[in-house]
């Protein structure tokens, strides 16, 4: 069965268990992206935009909570994966905007559902940014130039939905870079923001402008 080719990145180091869900979603439909730790999670997010993270709470180098922290803003609805015990973590996971959690052991075809559940809710739920010839669908993360889906990477995608919400104000570089810093405040360093606005630029093409106002910052428009 087909679903609009959705993308899941999945967050788990258990070789067993992921094996076993990349092909069970594979099945499904999907395409999937398996990342054994938060390093390789980020990575992998700031390549491609997802509309949906399966990630397991606990990882070798971190806990998924970073990866969560990192997504917020790009549109990926988030899984999560948790322990039966940690009450705690769910608790976290729900107030920070999580979608929906899974306590382990779980059952491979309530996990479907579970994903098959967020997606459609995402679907359902439309909220519409636009600019220029630019829209951006805040609902599957998505976003448009002249009607053409534009591939945007987790953080090209915060730094379009962040013109797209200040649309024909003056934005300082300090305001660009307080929305695009993740939880720790080093999402992005100053002297690359330069870099990934001339990539928006090149993404977007003729459909909308980010203006340079000379010492000041920039202007959407």
């Amino acid at each position: 069965m087909q679903i609009d080719a959705k993308k899941i990145l999945l967050a788990e180091d258990d070789a067993i268990i992921a094996s076993g869900l990349v092909y069970a979603f594979g099945q499904e439909g999907y395409t999937v992206t398996h990342c054994g730790s938060v390093r390789e999670a980020k990575k992998a997010a700031d390549c491609t935009a997802f509309d949906i993270a399966v990630l397991d709470m606990r990882l070798p180098d971190g806990t998924g909570f970073e990866i969560f922290d990192f997504l917020k803003g790009s549109g990926a609805a988030v899984i999560f994966l948790t322990a039966a015990d940690d009450e705690a973590g769910t608790v976290r996971a729900f107030e920070g905007g999580a979608e929906d959690y899974v306590t382990k052991p779980f059952r491979l075809r309530e996990l479907l559902a579970r994903i098959k559940r967020t997606s459609n809710g995402k679907n359902g739920r439309r909220s519409m940014l636009t600019f220029g010839g630019v829209s951006i669908d805040a609902a599957t993360g998505k976003a448009y130039a002249d009607g053409n889906v534009i591939e945007l990477t987790a953080l090209e995608y915060r730094l379009l939905v962040t013109f797209a919400s200040n649309k024909g104000q003056l934005l300082s570089r300090r305001q660009i870079l307080e929305s695009l810093w993740d939880s720790a405040g080093n999402f992005v360093e100053d002297n690359t923001l330069s870099v990934y606005i001339k990539r928006l630029r090149e993404k977007l093409g003729g459909a909308a402008s980010i203006e340079t106002v000379r010492g000041l910052g920039y202007r959407a428009g």
